[in-house]
């Protein structure tokens, strides 16, 4: 199996893409490539005296910056490390793309270089949540603000098929995101979403307000992307409130210190189950082959974890699983 890299994606490139990468070949056996500026990434392994004899570099003379429009991934910059990445990909030498670089180029990339599973209308950023119980997906998280109900009954489908595959959750709960639990809640969208919900291949629960979320009430949440961007980024704000607050809690006194030594553990605990780069990334689900968008801010552990998450992506056949039930519900249609 070989990972592609875009070794100049994200705000840490490369040196943790690098890094990343080195420990991810060594533990998990795949081959990985770096894509981007050859003696840029021989230079920074050298300087850091990383090994990286056993990684492969296809270079790219470009990069895609955030401020740039998406769609010069597949227009002006076609040599950037994120389009070189997703042609390796897509021309089979390659079995999964991880970057960190801006998400609509990815989207963008994925969508028109790579290619959608035939009959997903969009793909969709699926971000892996954590909650008081297993953890939960909800999709999609940004890459598209104005959907129809039929892509959101789509991201049900892909989101349950991954929470199976990946995280090994049996008949994942699908609840659409609503300001109320009631069928009769929502604009046109959530109306007609739930509506075909209700018949198709998913455990549908119902409605779910945002503040279900954290305690874990379903296993897949669906949204647009503009909503579910929103309750995203307000999850990850509280999560920084709450460890700002907690450290603040345990230094504030001689007895809080005395206490923070005797719970170290479980802080600890706790820190790792909200850690985005546990995860790695968020997978981009549609597309014909596994895409993996890693945080913008990731460091060497997120780098390895998304690895891991492409390597899991890849051997368990989430793609055929989607394609089987997008079938199914033609079938039913007809």
């Amino acid at each position: 199996m070989n990972i592609v890299m875009d070794a100049f994606g994200g705000d840490n490139a490369p040196l943790e893409v690098i890094k990343g990468a080195v420990d991810a070949h060594r533990d998990f056996g795949v081959d990985i490539t770096l894509v981007g500026d050859e003696k840029k990434i021989k230079d920074c392994a050298a300087k850091n005296s990383l090994d990286i004899s056993a990684l492969k570099i296809r270079h790219a003379d470009t990069v895609i910056e955030i401020c740039e429009e998406p769609t010069e991934v597949i227009k002006g910059k076609k040599d950037c490390s994120m389009a070189v990445g997703m042609q390796l990909l897509a021309e089979g030498e390659g079995d999964a793309f991880v970057s960190a670089g801006s998400t609509g180029a990815l989207v963008v990339g994925a969508t028109f270089i790579v290619k959608r599973i035939k009959g997903i209308k969009r793909p969709a950023l699926a971000t892996i949540l954590p909650t008081a119980g297993k953890p939960t997906m909800l999709l999609d998280s940004g890459a598209n603000a104005d959907c129809r109900p039929e892509m959101l009954v789509q991201f049900g489908i892909m989101g349950s098929a991954y929470m199976n595959k990946i995280l090994g959750v049996d008949k994942p709960r699908v609840a659409l995101a609503n300001i109320g639990a009631e069928e009769s809640k929502g604009r046109e969208l959530e109306l007609e979403t739930y509506k075909q919900l209700k018949t198709a291949p998913v455990n549908f629960v119902g409605n779910i307000e945002a503040r279900q979320l954290p305690l874990g009430d379903c296993d897949v949440c669906v949204a647009d992307g503009f909503c579910g961007n929103l309750m995203l980024k307000l999850y990850e704000g509280m999560g920084k409130f709450f460890s700002g607050e907690l450290k603040s809690i345990f230094k504030s006194s001689a007895k809080s210190k005395l206490a923070a030594v005797m719970v170290m553990k479980d802080i600890n605990n706790f820190k790792k189950k909200v850690d985005y780069s546990e995860y790695g990334g968020a997978p981009l689900l549609g597309t014909a082959k596994p895409v993996i968008k890693a945080h913008g801010s990731s460091d060497a552990k997120a780098f390895y974890n998304a690895v891991r998450q492409a390597k899991q992506f890849t051997e368990t056949g989430v793609i055929d699983t989607i394609t089987d039930a997008l079938a199914q519900m033609k079938k039913v249609q007809e």
